[in-house]
Protein backbone atom coordinates (compact mmCIF):
# COMPACT_ATOMS: atom_id res chain seq x y z
CA UNK A 1 0.00 0.00 0.00
CA UNK A 2 1.25 3.45 -0.91
CA UNK A 3 -0.26 6.81 -0.22
CA UNK A 4 0.85 9.93 -1.96
CA UNK A 5 0.01 13.46 -0.89
CA UNK A 6 0.66 16.34 -3.22
CA UNK A 7 -0.52 19.80 -4.15
CA UNK A 8 1.35 21.85 -1.58
CA UNK A 9 3.19 25.02 -2.36
CA UNK A 10 3.59 28.69 -1.57
CA UNK A 11 0.37 30.67 -1.30
CA UNK A 12 -0.44 34.19 -0.21
CA UNK A 13 -2.43 34.80 2.98
CA UNK A 14 -6.11 34.63 2.12
CA UNK A 15 -5.41 32.34 -0.80
CA UNK A 16 -6.57 28.83 -1.56
CA UNK A 17 -4.96 25.50 -2.26
CA UNK A 18 -6.19 22.00 -2.97
CA UNK A 19 -4.27 19.02 -1.68
CA UNK A 20 -4.69 15.54 -3.12
CA UNK A 21 -4.16 12.13 -1.61
CA UNK A 22 -3.98 9.13 -3.90
CA UNK A 23 -3.45 5.50 -3.08
CA UNK A 24 -2.21 2.35 -4.69
CA UNK A 25 -2.97 -1.04 -3.25
CA UNK A 26 -6.26 -0.13 -1.62
CA UNK A 27 -9.50 1.68 -2.32
CA UNK A 28 -9.76 4.88 -0.31
CA UNK A 29 -13.54 4.68 -0.57
CA UNK A 30 -13.53 1.71 1.84
CA UNK A 31 -11.70 3.42 4.69
CA UNK A 32 -11.46 6.49 6.84
CA UNK A 33 -9.00 8.90 5.26
CA UNK A 34 -7.68 11.81 7.27
CA UNK A 35 -5.48 14.83 6.81
CA UNK A 36 -3.03 15.86 9.50
CA UNK A 37 -0.45 18.59 9.56
CA UNK A 38 2.76 19.14 11.42
CA UNK A 39 5.20 21.97 12.01
CA UNK A 40 8.72 21.34 13.31
CA UNK A 41 8.81 20.86 17.05
CA UNK A 42 5.07 20.34 17.38
CA UNK A 43 2.77 17.35 17.46
CA UNK A 44 0.96 16.18 14.40
CA UNK A 45 -2.41 17.94 14.33
CA UNK A 46 -5.68 16.55 13.01
CA UNK A 47 -7.22 18.59 10.21
CA UNK A 48 -10.13 16.64 8.73
CA UNK A 49 -11.36 13.16 7.88
CA UNK A 50 -13.80 11.45 5.57
CA UNK A 51 -15.26 7.97 5.38
CA UNK A 52 -18.33 6.44 3.84
CA UNK A 53 -20.15 6.75 7.17
CA UNK A 54 -19.47 10.44 7.46
CA UNK A 55 -16.85 13.14 7.66
CA UNK A 56 -15.32 15.37 10.29
CA UNK A 57 -15.49 18.94 9.18
CA UNK A 58 -13.19 21.72 10.17
CA UNK A 59 -12.03 24.96 8.61
CA UNK A 60 -11.22 23.18 5.38
CA UNK A 61 -13.41 21.07 3.13
CA UNK A 62 -12.64 17.42 2.54
CA UNK A 63 -14.02 15.49 -0.40
CA UNK A 64 -13.34 12.36 -2.38
CA UNK A 65 -13.46 11.14 -5.95
CA UNK A 66 -13.91 7.40 -5.80
CA UNK A 67 -13.37 6.95 -9.52
CA UNK A 68 -9.95 8.59 -9.17
CA UNK A 69 -9.27 6.92 -5.80
CA UNK A 70 -8.41 10.34 -4.46
CA UNK A 71 -9.26 12.37 -1.38
CA UNK A 72 -8.95 16.14 -1.52
CA UNK A 73 -8.46 18.83 1.06
CA UNK A 74 -9.77 22.17 -0.15
CA UNK A 75 -8.15 24.96 1.82
CA UNK A 76 -9.26 28.56 1.57
CA UNK A 77 -8.74 31.79 3.52
CA UNK A 78 -5.32 30.50 4.38
CA UNK A 79 -3.35 32.08 7.19
CA UNK A 80 0.33 32.04 8.01
CA UNK A 81 -0.38 29.66 10.89
CA UNK A 82 -1.62 27.09 8.37
CA UNK A 83 1.97 26.68 7.21
CA UNK A 84 2.91 23.05 7.80
CA UNK A 85 3.63 19.73 6.18
CA UNK A 86 0.29 18.12 5.41
CA UNK A 87 -0.08 14.34 5.53
CA UNK A 88 -2.87 12.05 4.48
CA UNK A 89 -3.47 8.84 6.38
CA UNK A 90 -5.70 5.78 6.18
CA UNK A 91 -7.32 4.01 9.10
CA UNK A 92 -7.82 0.30 8.47
CA UNK A 93 -9.19 -1.05 11.76
CA UNK A 94 -12.54 0.70 11.49
CA UNK A 95 -14.44 2.87 9.02
CA UNK A 96 -14.93 5.64 11.56
CA UNK A 97 -12.83 8.76 11.61
CA UNK A 98 -10.60 9.49 14.57
CA UNK A 99 -8.53 12.52 15.45
CA UNK A 100 -5.59 10.62 16.94
CA UNK A 101 -2.71 10.08 14.55
CA UNK A 102 -1.75 6.74 16.10
CA UNK A 103 -5.10 5.32 14.96
CA UNK A 104 -3.96 5.46 11.32
CA UNK A 105 -1.84 2.73 9.79
CA UNK A 106 -0.77 4.14 6.45
CA UNK A 107 0.68 7.55 5.78
CA UNK A 108 1.62 9.54 2.75
CA UNK A 109 4.98 11.28 2.54
CA UNK A 110 3.65 14.77 3.26
CA UNK A 111 3.38 17.90 1.18
CA UNK A 112 4.56 21.30 2.36
CA UNK A 113 2.14 24.21 2.45
CA UNK A 114 3.67 27.62 3.02
CA UNK A 115 1.40 30.60 3.54
CA UNK A 116 3.42 33.76 3.25
CA UNK A 117 3.47 37.12 1.57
Amino acid sequence: VQLQAFGGGLVLPGGSLRLSCTASGLSLADYAVAWFRQVPGKRREFVSCISYVGSVKGRFTISRDNAENTVYLHMSSLKSEDTAVYYCAVRLKTVHCNSYSNEYEYWGQGTLVTVSS
